[in-house]
């Protein structure tokens, strides 16, 4: 699909073959502490995020809404690293670092689109907990298998169409001279910075729509937590109180790490953009993915028990 619209903006793109994405350095020492160091990283969000899925997959006890969201979260972690970071090593132990046009809007897209979704379903997290909390006794009727097979439905199809129109507006940008990217991979306004026509446009659409789709999230989040905290501190048991807490202080943790990378990466104007955000950027792409199944199981019994289970066996044997 995307060399298609590559194709047919080829007028746009005279010249335009490939990028080369050199990466935070080009310091050969640096390359290789690098290369060990992101594919530690790589490795252990894969292992973490993948024995999540596989613990609410295995064990009945964790079919609920909340785990529900959880396991896709984990899923988009998955997919989202492993967009990026694959190629990423294969540049530290190449010489060859190009990446094709189709390619760079591939790995754009599947970026906007990811980052989208996580987002999305972070904010679907928020309100399970706060109907769960805020409203125990109507939870079972509304936060129904239906009703969480619908928002997640919707957190996919506006993630897909949100990253397809940032796509489709970066096929109109035309790219000419050095097209050298000193990034980890094919983000939005690395390219707008290497762009040679005029992009107020594409990056005034980029702001506007990017407000819209994580902030107004996020102020639902923020909202969620407010009367969340105000319930707990209703809750007469000192031991009913820390449980509460518990599980929403693991999603605000993840939320928090999120929301503060994301700010300090997109929300500055374009010509301020500078290597120093790639540090920012390791955060959000990296870091986060993999600090996600640790602060979700960390102080979570039941999570630590169907881990416990499926590292026993138990767990494999049900799946098969």
């Amino acid at each position: 699909m995307l060399q298609t619209v590559g194709k047919m903006h080829g007028g746009n793109q005279t010249g335009v073959s490939d990028f080369l994405l050199l990466g935070i350095s080009e310091n050969p020492e640096q390359e290789r502490v690098l290369f060990w160091m992101f594919l530690s990283m790589y490795l252990v969000t894969v292992v973490g995020n993948m024995s999540i899925i596989l613990a609410i997959g295995s064990d009945s006890r964790l079919h609920t809404p909340m785990y529900f969201f959880l396991a896709n979260l984990s899923f988009t972690d998955l997919f989202f690293v492993t967009n990026t970071i694959p190629k990423m090593l294969v540049n530290l132990q190449s010489q060859n670092k190009a990446i094709s046009y189709a390619g760079c809007l591939t790995q754009l897209y599947f970026l906007v689109s990811l980052v989208t979704l996580d987002n999305l379903i972070l904010a679907t997290m928020a309100y399970d907990r706060y109907v769960a909390i805020c409203r125990p006794l109507h939870y079972v009727t509304v936060m129904s298998p239906g009703l969480c097979i619908l928002l997640l439905t919707s957190c996919w199809a506006l993630a897909v169409l949100y990253g397809l129109m940032l796509t489709l507006l970066m096929t109109k940008v035309t790219f000419c001279g050095p097209r050298k990217i000193y990034y980890i991979f094919c983000e939005m306004y690395v390219l707008l910075r290497l762009a040679c026509s005029n992009t107020q446009i594409t990056h005034t659409v980029l702001i506007t729509t990017g407000i819209f789709i994580f902030l107004t999230p996020f102020g639902f989040m923020m909202v969620s937590y407010v009367r969340i905290v105000r319930a707990i501190l209703r809750i007469p048991s000192a031991s009913s109180k820390y449980k509460a807490f518990s599980t929403c202080g693991s999603h605000l943790a993840v939320v928090s790490l999120f929301y503060g990378t994301l700010v300090m990466v997109y929300l500055q104007p374009l010509k301020t953009y500078s290597m120093k955000d790639s540090v920012a950027t390791v955060m959000y792409a990296v870091v986060t993915p993999m600090m996600n199944p640790f602060i979700y199981s960390l102080r979570n019994k039941d999570m630590h028990g169907a881990l416990r289970r499926l590292f026993r066996g138990k767990g494999f044997q049900r799946l098969t």
